[in-house]
């Protein structure tokens, strides 16, 4: 087993990675001296294949469970399913000291942990993912939030969870274009801070896609460092940790346009890396030699590089003025200027933008 610590004074908490964690949740759970009700929430695909062992896991540690699934899907990720997990909460009379567990990816995770940071304001939280993206990416750095449907993850919080355990085992029963998603956000860590790393992933892109435990297990624990790094350096994203949005200004427009149906939240943002790397190679910030590497890794991961042509322009740029990073109207990307470093650059000309995104179709 790995462990990496995030360092947040009072916050801080744990990152355990490696195998058979799943059987030890309640051990885990002991150590923090919580009241003994615990709602955890899944969704129907995870609940049918780890519920019954998390669940039991807790309950030989002496907990009571109450199970919450919620259906599966971005668009559940919404105020609506977290009003009905209050409803749970109050009624079966959780408390100050009763952790809300999530079993699940990103969805579960940001849904669980937004009902954490607001009932009773704010209870314990603690993050088991159970997909590869959450496993390196939303598990980590206590953003919670549910969606709006005018944008992604407009509606949230900074709320760090007490513990994240990572069960490898778990990746096993993942089908491959959910493990292709995950390793776009494994992607990113390369980019934007570890050009070694991002060397080391083009070496070893076809163990990680074949779930090799060794490969597997170095990719999670490099990619929660580096994360770790950056949300310790600023938790609540004043500064540098807007890094870590890097593809996902044009990402989350197209969740938000095709109704966070149509792409995987990692496929997305694949979209959004590779039309950042053109936009930084039009704009002379990175060789173009660099873009063409990143986007030759995103495609051998089996990920998509380009958008539909049925998406307007004209609906995207909008989209993208409504991102979270945007100041005062002015268009806010992260841009890479070498494999392994990344700058924030605002006020990108619009024209520059229209021009990659017309580039961005049926590229093939």
């Amino acid at each position: 087993m790995q462990e990496v610590h995030i360092d947040l004074g009072a916050r801080s908490y744990a990152i355990h990675i490696g195998s058979g964690l799943l059987a030890r949740l309640g051990n885990y759970l002991k150590e923090f001296r919580f009241t003994p009700r615990v709602l955890l929430v899944t969704n129907p695909v995870v609940g049918s294949l780890y519920g019954e062992a998390a669940t039991a896991a807790l309950e030989n540690a002496g907990f009571e469970v109450l199970r919450a699934e919620i259906p599966e899907g971005e668009e559940y990720k919404s105020l609506v399913t977290a009003e009905k997990l209050y409803d749970l909460a109050y009624t079966r009379e959780l408390d100050r000291r009763s952790p809300v567990v999530a079993l699940g990816g990103g969805v579960v995770g940001d849904l669980a942990g937004f009902v954490a940071a607001t009932y009773l304001r704010g209870v314990p939280f603690v993050q088991v993912p159970t997909t590869l993206l959450a496993q390196v990416d939303s598990s980590v750095g206590g953003k919670v939030a549910v969606n709006h449907p005018r944008g992604k993850n407009i509606i949230g919080a900074f709320y760090q969870p007490r513990l994240v355990l990572a069960d490898l085992d778990v990746l096993k029963t993942l089908d491959p274009r959910e493990v292709r998603a995950g390793l776009a956000e494994v992607i990113k860590y390369g980019v934007i801070a570890d050009g070694d790393f991002f060397a080391w992933l083009e070496e070893n892109l076809e163990r990680l896609l074949a779930l090799e435990a060794g490969p597997l297990a170095r990719a999670v624990a490099a990619s929660c460092r580096i994360k770790a790094r950056v949300v310790q350096e600023d938790e609540t994203e004043q500064g540098r940790r807007a890094i870590l949005n890097f593809g996902h200004t044009l990402g989350h427009a197209l969740e938000a346009l095709t109704g966070y149906t149509t792409y995987r939240h990692g496929e997305a943002v694949a979209i959004g890396m590779a039309a950042a790397a053109r936009l930084a190679a039009a704009l002379g910030m990175l060789p173009e030699s660099s873009a063409a590497r990143l986007v030759n890794l995103i495609r051998r991961a089996g990920l998509p590089v380009d958008m539909p042509p049925e998406l307007p322009t004209g609906d995207l740029l909008a989209s993208m003025r409504r991102d979270k990073k945007v100041l005062a109207g002015r268009l806010t990307f992260v841009l890479p200027v070498e494999i392994g470093r990344v700058e924030i650059v605002r006020d990108v000309p619009e024209e520059a933008v229209e021009r990659v995104l017309r580039l961005c179709r049926n590229q093939g």
